[in-house]
């Protein structure tokens, strides 16, 4: 569990300006995506309907630790997912201190032309080194509709399974919807996040002729040398 939790006032900045970045970058558009931050006393999340371009550090959602809003703006309803992730990634080698959800172009490009999602499909397979080590496996989590707790529960099952087979996880897809990335830091896991972004689109720019994956040794080669989880 982590316990290097970032100040408030640092977390409301790192927000607003990594959602800013992500804006203007293209990573999300109007009032799509969220992001939260887990605190030592609860969380802060994106209002509902905010865009990421043009936060503000005073509006943020705070909440306590079971939840329960306590100042600024009506709090995204993606809380409850994101403290499923907080709190089942807190046991595992890659615990969540903020995440982040897009409805990133590629991402969700990939979700559509793989069909219908199933418990146990991966969205991507190993293409590059550094979406092996950066990202690792992402999980495509079945259909559900925003804000269903059914998703929640699936993504919570993922990432416990992942973490007993030795491969923790820092990424889902929610099949249609977008990604669901997580890290230490707003800065972390914005940079999980443009990695599998652009892996995406590579594996779009591919698809005519689909590119084999990764040996297996040479995935084991990045497991030894670098601590790839996969």
């Amino acid at each position: 569990m982590p316990t290097d939790f970032l100040t408030e006032a640092h977390a409301r900045a790192e927000i607003c300006r990594v959602g800013r970045s992500l804006f203007e970058r293209g990573y999300v558009h109007a009032t799509a995506g969220n992001i939260s931050v887990r605190l030592a006393d609860g969380y802060l999340i994106t209002p509902t309907d905010a865009c990421l371009g043009a936060l503000q550090p005073e509006r943020l959602a705070k909440l306590d630790l079971q939840g329960q809003q306590l100042s600024g703006d009506r709090a995204s309803k993606t809380i409850v997912l994101h403290r499923r992730i907080y709190e089942a990634s807190a046991t595992t080698a890659a615990p969540a201190g903020c995440v982040i959800h897009t409805h990133s172009t590629h991402l969700v490009a990939c979700s559509l032309q793989a069909g219908a999602a199933t418990p146990q499909a991966e969205l991507l397979p190993a293409l590059t080194p550094y979406f092996v080590m950066k990202v690792g496996r992402v999980p495509h989590i079945p259909y559900h509709r925003p804000g269903a707790p059914e998703a929640a529960q699936a993504v919570v099952e993922a990432i416990e399974r992942y973490a007993a087979a030795g491969s923790p996880i820092r990424a889902v897809m929610l099949a249609r919807l977008g990604p669901n990335v997580w890290h230490d830091s707003p800065s972390a896991a914005m940079a999980t996040l443009e990695e599998l972004e652009e892996t995406a689109q590579l594996w779009q720019l591919c698809r005519h002729q689909p590119p084999a994956p990764l040996s297996e040794a040479q995935i084991d080669e990045l497991r030894q040398t670098f601590g790839a989880s996969w």
